[in-house]
């Protein structure tokens, strides 16, 4: 009986570190759009629905058109906002693809998970 208990907590502990690993090949093949030499500009977030989009598109133009050539990435965490904070990045998001929004832990894992070239 102690053995089939053993065995159970084995392969349970097994089964999750595979999902484990699973989820972060994944959350690498997500991300590899980010670049591993620069700087990561994180903005950490919440209930800043009337100044995110100023703030944002003057930091991308900053980015985009400037002398700013060694910040190539924003990444924003959102610190469960309540107000539309969220779905204003998301917009625009879809427009720049070096901007991402994730929560703070995602933030964390995509930090953990870059890939040096």
């Amino acid at each position: 009986m102690i053995e089939f208990i053993l065995n159970t907590i084995f392969w349970t502990l097994a089964i999750y570190g595979l999902f484990e690993i699973i989820k972060n090949i994944i959350n690498i093949c997500t991300y590899t759009k980010f670049q591993s030499d620069g700087i990561y500009f994180i903005i950490a977030v919440k209930n800043q629905e009337e100044k995110i989009e100023g703030f944002l598109r003057s930091s991308l133009f900053k980015i985009l058109y400037g002398k700013e050539e060694y910040l190539k990435n924003i990444i924003v965490a959102d610190l469960k906002s309540t107000d539309k904070t969220k779905e204003i990045v998301k917009k625009l998001e879809e427009e720049y693809e070096c901007l991402k929004i994730t929560t703070w832990k995602e933030c964390k894992d995509i930090i953990d998970n870059i890939n040096e070239s």
